[in-house]
């Protein structure tokens, strides 16, 4: 193995290591900087594929941008941020469960798209600007929009929900 090979074996540990502790903390804004920490270190594995460009944008708007509008949308929804006493035995067999066959699923879908097609690297330049910014713009560009207006309004209701008043009796609406 390279240098560049192990670098990239041990991004990928990190990321799903810290991508198991997101899942399994229980505290939810712990959760949100070990998601901080997979991001960055996906990241470190898109620069060793050699996509600078695309590691940049993960850095500066996944890890930046997007890690602090979860961590404030959290802080603003007055969501409880520390151990649940509601998360039971049960309730983790069944997310278990779930995300066991949705990781099934996925394979399953990959394995059944992917099946035999080869792709020519030397015909395409990737990882660069040209390449990302052409497949961003003709390709992505309304997906892309639909989520940063989903963002928006997704903190937009979180502002809302936490200022509203709380009724004649004390208690919140």
């Amino acid at each position: 193995m390279t240098g560049v090979e192990t670098a990239f074996a041990l991004l990928g540990l990190v990321a799903v290591g810290s991508g198991v502790l997101v899942v399994t903390s229980p505290q939810l804004v712990h959760a949100g900087l070990w998601l901080a920490v997979s991001l960055a270190a996906l990241a470190g594995c898109y620069l060793l594929l050699t996509a600078e460009f695309v590691a940049w944008v993960q850095v500066l708007i996944y890890v930046g941008a997007v890690i602090v509008v979860v961590l404030f949308a959290l802080m603003l929804t007055r969501a409880p941020t520390g151990p649940s006493a509601e998360s039971s035995v049960a309730r983790r067999a069944v997310a278990a469960v779930v995300a066991t066959a949705t990781a099934g699923v996925l394979l399953a879908v990959l394995q059944a798209g992917f099946a035999g097609e080869v792709v020519d690297l030397d015909a395409v330049e990737v990882g660069g600007a040209t390449a990302t910014g052409g497949a961003l713009f003709r390709t992505w560009v309304l997906p892309f929009e639909v989520l940063s207006v989903l963002l928006l309004a997704a903190l937009v209701g979180a502002i809302t929900l936490s200022r509203r008043a709380p009724d004649h009796e004390g208690s919140e609406r």
